[in-house]
């Protein structure tokens, strides 16, 4: 089959999508702009000579920023200024899971949407004000979602879902939609990334819902970030300094990978991904002490600045292509990222949080450090143990038998205390007991085909097993 040419492209899937009709109106022209603007290469190239290290005054260290009001009924007028957004899309699929990830169980028989509603119930209980709590699902946990919100039905506090855009995954063979050429099912479609948060919010009608209720801001966070919680501190900040856009950003450490950088450029600030620096700039990117800081994807967003960015179709993210399998077809996924959005606000600022602020539950390696004596839970809050001297969460790795969180449950008696832990390096076929403590260096091996028991009561400092 001949390839199909760039200038054929975008016509042929404009009349294809145009006959979809699972989707909005609104659904089909995001999708077509997305893909039009990834055909035409509109990519900015970063000059590396432009860039700038970011000021105090662009990325405000959190200890410089001054105390929120002491007395109660300032607090709370404060605080009736914002919503809270959680970005629900994601499923735990990585994790051995089916259904929202945000139902995974954390700790105490707590899932992480039970410490949330818990967390704005205690703010709102606390301050007497009405904190709402925003879900942005997906086609992907929309359903189970509903169902789950329904436990929340009487609590204090204002709980409202929407859905982010649904999109279809383009055949790279002929570049047609997947649901055009008979995939009707899920797998013909998908949600295009978090960068979406701020045209579904829109196109959902929640943004004008909470504009009419005198909302200002709407603080974004992943779902699965039990550090991400409300800061009055921060919100405070924004409002007297009319700051239209706030991204938490905290020190890497070795486990941090991902994650882009801020930086100031052409008189913005600007996120910078590793995917952006110019191939002979990278390893001065991975050396320089300016970009050791991290997006930890805590967005502090102007509702009004939303609807205008917006409304101008002004928001034009650098798109992420994300190609993929499905059922032996090679598909393209094209998606964006809300952090990117940073340098289309006015006024925009990176707030160097601490460590506590970025705590993500991403595999069962992070499920063991939450469920583990390095914190104990006051008022839905995962509260660090103070017995810790080291600054730093340990780096623990388990091998596979451990991946799904079932697995790994049934592989604990109970979890071993860690306080005093750095290292932990886990590997084949290892069941533990209770009450096991850990500390320094601990790796433990079972030989291929040996079943390893770590006994009751075990100490491992500093050594193998």
């Amino acid at each position: 089959m001949a390839a199909v040419s760039d200038a054929e492209k975008l016509p042929k899937l404009q009349a294809a999508v145009a006959g979809l009709d699972q989707i909005s109106e609104n659904e089909k022209s995001g999708f077509i702009s997305l893909v039009s603007r990834y055909l035409s290469g509109d990519a900015e190239q970063i000059e590396w000579s432009k860039i700038q290290t970011p000021t105090d005054e662009v990325v405000v260290p959190y200890e410089l920023l001054a105390p929120p009001p002491e007395d109660l009924e300032a607090t709370r007028k404060i605080l009736d200024k914002l919503a809270v957004l959680k970005l629900n899309g994601g499923l735990g699929t990585t994790m051995g899971c089916t259904g929202p990830k945000s139902v995974i169980e954390v700790r105490n028989g707590f899932t992480f949407l039970d410490l949330i509603v818990i967390q704005i119930e205690s703010l709102n209980k606390k301050y007497g004000c009405n904190v709402p709590l925003l879900l942005m699902n997906s086609f992907n946990t929309h359903d189970d979602t509903l169902k789950i919100v329904e436990k929340y039905a009487n609590s204090n506090i204002d709980i409202l879902t929407f859905n982010q855009s649904q999109y279809p995954r383009l055949v790279l063979e002929d570049f047609l939609p997947m649901p055009s050429k008979g995939q009707w099912g899920k797998d013909g479609w998908y949600p295009p990334g978090h960068g979406d948060v701020f045209p579904s919010l829109l196109n959902s009608g929640k943004l004008e819902a909470l504009l009419s209720q005198g909302k200002e801001y709407v603080f974004i966070a992943n779902s699965d970030n039990l550090g991400a919680i409300v800061d009055i501190k921060i919100l405070n900040h924004l409002i007297d300094n009319k700051n239209e856009f706030c991204m938490e950003v905290t020190p890497k450490t070795l486990a941090d990978v991902k994650g882009g950088t801020l930086i100031s450029y052409d008189g913005r600030v600007q996120l910078l991904e590793i995917a952006q620096v110019p191939d002979d700039h990278v390893n001065e990117f991975k050396s320089i002490e300016k970009f050791k800081i991290f997006n930890t994807n805590n967005l502090w967003v102007n509702l009004k600045a939303i609807k205008r960015l917006v409304e101008a179709d002004a928001l034009k993210m650098e798109i992420i292509p994300n190609p993929k399998e499905v059922d032996g077809i090679k598909v393209l996924q094209l998606e964006t990222a809300a952090g990117a959005a940073i340098r289309f606000f006015d006024n925009a600022i990176g707030v160097n949080v601490p460590r506590s602020r970025f705590l993500p539950v991403k595999a069962t390696s992070d499920l063991l450090l939450v469920q583990s004596d390095l914190y104990t839970l006051v008022d839905g809050f995962v509260v660090r143990n103070k017995a810790r001297e080291n600054p730093a969460n340990p780096s623990i790795e388990l091998g596979p038998e451990f991946k799904k969180v079932a697995n790994f449950l049934a592989r604990f008696k109970s979890i071993p205390s860690i306080v005093e832990l750095d290292t932990l390096k886990v590997s084949g076929d290892v069941w533990f007991g209770a009450g096991i403590v850990l500390k320094g260096k601990a790796t433990i091996a079972a030989s291929s085909g040996v079943k390893l028991e770590i006994p009751d009561g075990a100490v491992i400092e500093n050594k193998g097993y």
